[in-house]
């Protein structure tokens, strides 16, 4: 076994890993606000549609959900399939992770004292003034410790990606173990570890941060 190709190949995975993480952040992180604000909504059907729609993304298993997305479509006909593995991942965790990124938003902003908007809205403040330079630095502050979790879970998560055939971290090493290897399978939770780690010394250091707001 070539060390040095061993090495070279779990490098691709963990790459393909980090796509996934990064590529799912970009789209849950605005995507997940916007389903908070819907849950919010005063027009209640539109409420209840996006509360029973988030109650059964999270009652599901992600890896069920990936299925569905990459198989699905094509075996009912839609006129349309998702065959490309890293689009169907890309819109089953995103869609996923937003609606647990919605819940922590909601909460979030729900902590805020509506005081704070009265008072705001008193002093002649726009509701996007008040949003942008009251109420986000607090949601901030509260929204930091959940959301850490949920991301650094991710990470984790991205190894779901292998049930429909993705190049990740874990494919890979499942590749070698089912060569008869052993320790490049092992290797692939160094990787996790490392990855895991830094955010770990990222997020700390940003909850330090919002003692401001305090």
């Amino acid at each position: 076994m070539n060390v040095q190709q061993v090495f070279i190949e779990l490098f691709e995975g963990f790459g393909m890993s980090v796509a996934i993480f990064i590529a799912t952040l970009a789209v849950a992180l605005p995507l997940g606000l916007l389903f908070a604000f819907l849950q919010k909504c005063k027009f209640k059907p539109v409420k209840f549609l996006m509360d029973a729609f988030i109650w059964i993304i999270r009652g599901t298993p992600l890896m069920l959900q990936i299925i569905v997305v990459y198989y699905v479509p094509g075996l009912l006909n839609w006129g349309f399939s998702i065959r490309q593995e890293f689009i169907a991942v890309l819109i089953a965790f995103s869609v996923n992770y937003a609606c647990y990124f919605s819940v922590i938003f909601k909460g979030g902003m729900e902590a805020v004292p509506k005081g704070q908007y009265e008072a705001c809205q008193v002093l002649g403040m726009t509701k996007s003034q008040t949003f942008v330079k009251v109420a986000m630095p607090q949601i901030y502050k509260n929204i930091l410790p959940p959301m850490s979790n949920e991301i650094i879970t991710l990470v984790k998560d991205t190894s779901l990606a292998k049930i429909i055939g993705l190049s990740e971290l874990i494919f890979v090493g499942e590749d070698f173990l089912n060569s008869g290897y052993l320790a490049p399978f092992f290797a692939t939770a160094l990787f996790y570890l490392a990855f895991v780690g830094i955010l770990t010394i990222i997020f700390s250091k940003l909850e330090k941060r919002t003692n401001r707001y305090r």
